[in-house]
């Protein structure tokens, strides 16, 4: 209906960088449908702030805006680290019994258990980091290998050191039981990183319905107009099945 409020689509980026990657979405999700990119600490408008490393300080920043009453259904968005940041915004409102969002989707992201290179490579030198990422398509392709690793390389080390400890969090079982979110995993045919068959793994990680799209392009399909209309068309399913927020468990 025309007074209805947009499906709000809560987006998190695979790096507090890459949160620039959702400026446009609003011109390319279509009708009745508000991109919301979640700007983390040390992400621009919030430059001067540390970076979040742990799952502690994570969900402390997070979680909050999450906790007050929504103004009708929301979906969560995460791309590569950004998935299992919105899994584990998901996860804690389960535990905590508040309504969560009635689709959570994950992009270019394998599930926690799976095995993940990046993940493991914390300890790596930054010559062996540089030639992992380039290897799994993971520098942006304009980008000058050299300028980009001095520039990013203390945003990437963060990041990492998040992606860790969130996977190390999602492995404990949840006190409340598993979730019966609706997930939506959306893969790229060229990311090595999370090939389309990461969708497989991803069910066991909720016991509700699991769909599994896959889009062209490499990791960074996020900057390309299919992901936002596929989201888009999602959000509006989600708006004639769920009128009001649903629990997540």
């Amino acid at each position: 209906m025309p007074d209805e409020q947009p499906v709000r689509l809560h987006c998190f980026a695979h790096s507090a960088e890459g949160v620039l990657a959702f400026d446009d979405w609003a011109a390319h999700v279509g009708p009745g449908v508000e991109p919301v990119p979640v700007h983390l600490p040390g992400s621009q408008p919030r430059r001067t702030e540390p970076r979040v490393t742990t799952h502690e300080a994570l969900l402390a920043d997070v979680l909050p805006r999450f906790t007050e009453p929504q103004p009708g259904p929301y979906v969560l968005y995460g791309h590569g680290l950004g998935a299992m940041v919105a899994l584990t915004v998901t996860r804690a409102l389960h535990e905590a019994g508040l309504p969560g969002p009635a689709l959570l989707a994950v992009g270019a992201c394998s599930p926690p258990h799976a095995p993940a290179e990046l993940t493991d490579a914390r300890s790596a030198t930054d010559a062996e980091l540089l030639h992992l990422l380039s290897g799994k398509g993971a520098v942006p392709p304009t980008s000058d290998e050299g300028i980009w690793l001095r520039t990013m390389l203390p945003v990437l080390r963060a990041d990492l050191e998040l992606a860790q400890d969130l996977d190390e969090a999602a492995r404990k079982p949840s006190p409340a039981g598993p979730l019966t979110t609706p997930v939506l995993v959306v893969a790229s045919q060229d990311n090595p990183l999370a090939p389309p068959s990461t969708a497989d793994v991803w069910r066991q990680w909720t016991g509700g319905p699991i769909w599994q799209r896959t889009v062209p392009g490499h990791h960074f399909f996020v900057r390309g107009r299919q992901l936002p209309r596929l989201l888009g068309r999602a959000c509006r399913v989600t708006r004639r099945l769920v009128r009001e927020p649903s629990p997540v468990g």
